[in-house]
């Protein structure tokens, strides 16, 4: 099981990420996304899907036409490790 990370690796790790909030009660981080239409926005779901089984690791998340939100956090592990930082970074650079 992957440890949680500290709050100065959490500080240093968003910092370096585009967007991502994080949310101390649940001790996670999230982003909603929005795009042109429902297609874009589940072609996008796709390939976090694909990204996501590859890490093994998997995140909490909806759809709502245009809207993806993207909730991390590594439940196993009871808060956001490693992992999280770089799934959301994966999930950066699909945008791209």
């Amino acid at each position: 099981m992957a440890e949680t990370l500290t709050d100065k690796q959490r500080d240093k790790a968003l910092a370096a990420l585009n967007g991502w909030v994080y949310d101390e009660s649940a001790n996670s981080i999230s982003h909603v996304f929005k795009f042109k239409d429902f297609s874009e926005a589940f072609g996008f779901m796709s390939r976090i899907a694909l990204a996501a089984e590859a890490a093994n690791h998997h995140p909490d998340w909806s759809n709502s036409f245009n809207k993806v939100t993207i909730i991390l956090t590594s439940h196993d592990a009871g808060g956001l490790t490693q992992k999280d930082m770089a799934l959301a970074k994966i999930i950066d650079e699909i945008l791209i």
